[in-house]
C-alpha cells in the first residue's frame, strides 16, 4: 500500500510539472501575441553590459517642448547597442526599463509615441542625438528613409542580466501608420 501512494504522489508530482509548464508556455505565448515585433532589423549587437561600481543616481533635464527630468536613483546595469534598420523596418512597439540616450549615425530615423493621439512622429537625422525617457514609455522607432539606420543606444537603469527592451502591444492611435 505504501508503493502505491508513493505512485499516486509522484504521478500528481508529474501532473502539476505539466499543467506549469502549460501555464508558463500559454503565457508566454499570449504576450507574443499581443507584442510587436521589429521587422528590417538588419543587426543589433551588443557592445558591452557594466554595473556601476558605486551607488549612481542619474538625473537628466531635457529643455524643448517644455521640460522634463528624468531620475533614477541608484542606477543598475548600463547596457551599450548598435541597430541597424533597413528602409521601411522598424523596432515594434516597446519600452525600456531606464531612460536611453540615442546617437543616429546614418539614415533618419521617425520617431512615434504612444502619448501622442496625433501620432506625429519626431524626426532624427544623422549626427543628431535624444533621451528617451524609459521607465514605461511606449514607443516605436521606423526608418521611412531610402538607406540604412544605424542608431547607437545606451541603456541606463537595466536590471542585473535583465531585458534592456520591453516589448509592448500597439497601443492602437487611429493615426498611426501599421506596424509592419
Amino acid at each position: 500500500m505504501i508503493k502505491d501512494s508513493r505512485i499516486v504522489a509522484t504521478m500528481s508530482k508529474k501532473r502539476l510539472a505539466v499543467l506549469v509548464i502549460v501555464a508558463a508556455v500559454s503565457t508566454t505565448l499570449a504576450g507574443v501575441a499581443l507584442a510587436t515585433p521589429g521587422s528590417g532589423i538588419l543587426m543589433a549587437p551588443v557592445f558591452a553590459r557594466a554595473s556601476f561600481v558605486d551607488p549612481t543616481d542619474i538625473k537628466f533635464k531635457i529643455q524643448g517642448q517644455g521640460q522634463e527630468v528624468i531620475h533614477v536613483r541608484n542606477a543598475q546595469q548600463t547596457v551599450v547597442q548598435q541597430i541597424v534598420i533597413a528602409p521601411g523596418g522598424s523596432t515594434g512597439w516597446h519600452s525600456h526599463p531606464g531612460p536611453v540616450v540615442v546617437l543616429i549615425k546614418t539614415g533618419q530615423m521617425s520617431f512615434y509615441s504612444d502619448e501622442d493621439p496625433s501620432c506625429t512622429p519626431r524626426i532624427y537625422s544623422a549626427g543628431e542625438a535624444f533621451i528617451d525617457s524609459g521607465q514605461g514609455h511606449v514607443h516605436i522607432a521606423r526608418n521611412e528613409g531610402s538607406e540604412n539606420l544605424e542608431l547607437w543606444a545606451t541603456y541606463f537603469d537595466v536590471p542585473p542580466g535583465g531585458p534592456f527592451r520591453l516589448d509592448a502591444p500597439n497601443p492602437g492611435i487611429q493615426n498611426c501608420p501599421p506596424t509592419q
